[in-house]
C-alpha cells in the first residue's frame, strides 16, 4: 500500500469516526443529570435574538455540547487514570488518592470565608438565641484533608488557625472538641463524609459537651449494594465500591421526622435514596432547610436546634434518645432572617456544627 493510499484510508477512518461521534451525539437523548458527577447536566439554551447577540446563546450551547459529548465518562476517566498512573501527577481533577483515600484539595484558608461564617453565627445568636433560655455550642468537624494532606504531602488550610479564628469570633458559643474521637478510617474512602457507624465516640463527645447522656444501643445494618462516594465520579478515577451501613434502633420506630420543604414526615432512614445518585442521602433524606425530629419515648423536655452542613445528617439521629425534639435547620437553603417564621427557639440549646470544607467556603451562606 502506497503513501497515498494510506493517507486516504486514514483521513476516510478519521472522518468517519468524527462523523460517527457527531451522529452519535445528535442521536443520543439528553440527559439531565451525571450520576457519576452527581450534578445537572447543561441542556441546550433557547434561542432568541438576545441570546444570539449577547453570546449567551453560544455560551451555554458550549456546555451543553461538552456534556452530551459520546463516551464522555470513559474519555474522562482515560484523561484521569493517565495524569495520575501515567505522567505522575500529584491529583487529577483536584482529588488527590493517600493511603487508599481520596480526598479534594482545600487550599488555602480563606480568612475572610471564616469570618463571614462567624459572622453569620453571630446574627443568629443576636436575632433568635441570646434571650431565648437555652445553651450555645460549638464544634467543628475536621475534612479528610486534616488527616491526610500533610502525611501525603499536599497543600492544606492550618486548621488549627481556623478553629481558634472562629472560636475567638464566636466567644459566645462554648466549644465542644470532637476531633480526637476521629480518624480517617472514620470516613469513607471515596466520599467527602464520615461514617456513621463509626460515630459512637463522636456522638458521646458531643452529648457529654451538651450535658446529656446517651445509652448508644444500636444495630449495625449494612446496605444491599456498595457505596461510590461523591470523589468516585469527581476524580474519574476507578475506585473501588465500599460497604455502608447505618445504626439502627427500636427508638426510631416510633421518632417523627417532619420534613419542612415536602411538609410530609419521612423515615430516620429514607432506605429509597440508597438507589439514588447520593446513598448518603438515606440519613434524614439528605440535604434539607429544616428537619425537625421529635421523640415522643423522651422522659425530659429538652430540646436541641443544630445547625449543620450534610455531616450532621448522619450524627443527629444517634442523638435524638437524649431530646424530646430536635431541629436542624441547613442555611445553605433557608435565609437566616427566614428562620423565624419556621424554627422555635424558646427554651432551646443551639449548637453549630460545620464541616471545615463548609467553614472555608461559607459564602454558600444565608
Amino acid at each position: 500500500m502506497n503513501l497515498r493510499i494510506k493517507s486516504i484510508v486514514v483521513t476516510v477512518l478519521c472522518g468517519l469516526w468524527i462523523f460517527g461521534l457527531a451522529l452519535w451525539g445528535l442521536i443520543e437523548p439528553d440527559r439531565e443529570i451525571s450520576l457519576s458527577e452527581r450534578r445537572k447536566l447543561a441542556q441546550m439554551p433557547k434561542i432568541s435574538a438576545e441570546s444570539l447577540l449577547d453570546g449567551s446563546f453560544m455560551s451555554g450551547f458550549e456546555k451543553y455540547s461538552a456534556d452530551r459529548f459520546p463516551l464522555r465518562d470513559s474519555f474522562r476517566r482515560l484523561k484521569a487514570v493517565s495524569e495520575y498512573f501515567v505522567f505522575n501527577q500529584l491529583d487529577s481533577n483536584n482529588i488527590y488518592l493517600h493511603n487508599g483515600y481520596a480526598s479534594q484539595l482545600e487550599y488555602p484558608l480563606k480568612e475572610s470565608s471564616v469570618e463571614n461564617a462567624a459572622k453569620r453565627f453571630s446574627y443568629l445568636y443576636e436575632t433568635y438565641l441570646k434571650d431565648s433560655g437555652g445553651k450555645v455550642y460549638l464544634s467543628v468537624i475536621p475534612d479528610k484533608n486534616y488527616f491526610l494532606a500533610e502525611e501525603g504531602g499536599y497543600p492544606h488550610i492550618d486548621f488549627g488557625e481556623m478553629i481558634s479564628s472562629l472560636r475567638e469570633k464566636t466567644d459566645f458559643a462554648e466549644y465542644i472538641d470532637i476531633i480526637p474521637t476521629l480518624d480517617i478510617s472514620d470516613y469513607y474512602r471515596t466520599d467527602t463524609h464520615w461514617r456513621q457507624e463509626k460515630l459512637e465516640d463522636t456522638a458521646k463527645a458531643l452529648a457529654d459537651g451538651l450535658g446529656v447522656e446517651l445509652s448508644l444501643e444500636y444495630e449495625q445494618k449494612k446496605l444491599d449494594k456498595p457505596f461510590y462516594g461523591v470523589y468516585y465520579g469527581q476524580s474519574a478515577l476507578p475506585l473501588a465500591g465500599e460497604d455502608m451501613y447505618y445504626l439502627d434502633s427500636e427508638l426510631f420506630d416510633s421518632v417523627k421526622v417532619y420534613n419542612l420543604e415536602a411538609q410530609d414526615y419521612t423515615p430516620v432512614y429514607d432506605l429509597e435514596r440508597a438507589e439514588g445518585y447520593d446513598p448518603y442521602e438515606i440519613y434524614l433524606s439528605g440535604p434539607r432547610s429544616v428537619m425537625i425530629i421529635e421523640n415522643p419515648n423522651s422522659d425530659n423536655n429538652r430540646e436541641l436546634v443544630i445547625f449543620r452542613d450534610s455531616f450532621g445528617s448522619s450524627i443527629a439521629p444517634l442523638l435524638i434518645e437524649a431530646y424530646s425534639k430536635i431541629t436542624l435547620v441547613d442555611i445553605r437553603y433557608l435565609a437566616s432572617p427566614m428562620l423565624k417564621n419556621f424554627v422555635d427557639f424558646e427554651n432551646a440549646d443551639a449548637l453549630f456544627l460545620y464541616s471545615t470544607l463548609v467553614l472555608n467556603n461559607s459564602e454558600t451562606f444565608k
